[in-house]
């Protein structure tokens, strides 16, 4: 049975995210694009009416399926330090998938030329995740929001974005097969994940910066 209306439109953005994921951006044509999605590029051309159309289609995709993926600190546990121990690591781990950190290379080569695409890419990814994890803070620590902000900040900083940034560079050894929530502890040592997360915490609860 032939995929019409949204379902059309939903398979052609999942092909299109494997497709700029497995070519790039400048060499995944439309023609490729129609191809691989095995429909007419009137009908591609039907539903984005560019190229630069649907690759910010595919950002906003992507940020769906991450944010599903990633939820929230409370989700992980309601021990206050584990839930963030687990969510940093969860963080961490969506981030080292080999497929994630390829998404999140393309979006940087694609700055320049689609800083829009590169922003909203920006904000699902790094933006929301301070986001939900100083809403989490603040809540379950009675912080300020600025004060949550800031140990957000700084829990990120420690634990996830110095492997983040060697993986970028190619240093890092990548998670090839899908993560699954299940293996967190698996697949990361959260051994200093959990010294970051109770080193903050507790300066906080004893008024040391």
């Amino acid at each position: 049975m032939a995929r019409r209306g949204e379902q059309l439109r939903q398979h052609i953005l999942r092909t299109a995210k494997d497709v700029f994921l497995e070519m790039g951006f400048e060499r995944a044509s439309m023609d490729v694009l129609a191809a691989r999605a095995a429909t007419s590029k009137r009908t591609l051309y039907a539903h984005f009416e560019s190229k630069d159309k649907l690759f910010l289609a595919v950002v906003d995709l992507v940020r769906e399926l991450y944010l599903d993926k990633l939820k929230t600190p409370a989700d992980y546990s309601e021990d206050t330090a584990e839930a963030v121990v687990l969510f940093c690591g969860r963080f961490l781990q969506l981030l080292l998938w080999g497929p994630a950190l390829r998404t999140c290379r393309l979006g940087i080569a694609e700055a320049d030329r689609l800083p829009e695409a590169s922003a909203q890419y920006y904000d699902a990814i790094i933006n929301t995740t301070h986001e939900r994890l100083a809403a989490f803070l603040s809540e379950r620590c009675q912080l300020s929001p600025p004060t949550s902000t800031r140990i957000a900040h700084e829990l990120l900083g420690r634990t996830v974005y110095p492997r983040f940034v060697r993986a970028l560079f190619g240093v890092e050894e990548l998670l090839n097969e899908w993560p699954d929530e299940a293996s967190i502890a698996a697949d990361l040592d959260l051994a200093p994940i959990r010294r970051a997360v109770a080193a903050l915490l507790q300066s906080e609860e004893a008024g040391t910066p």
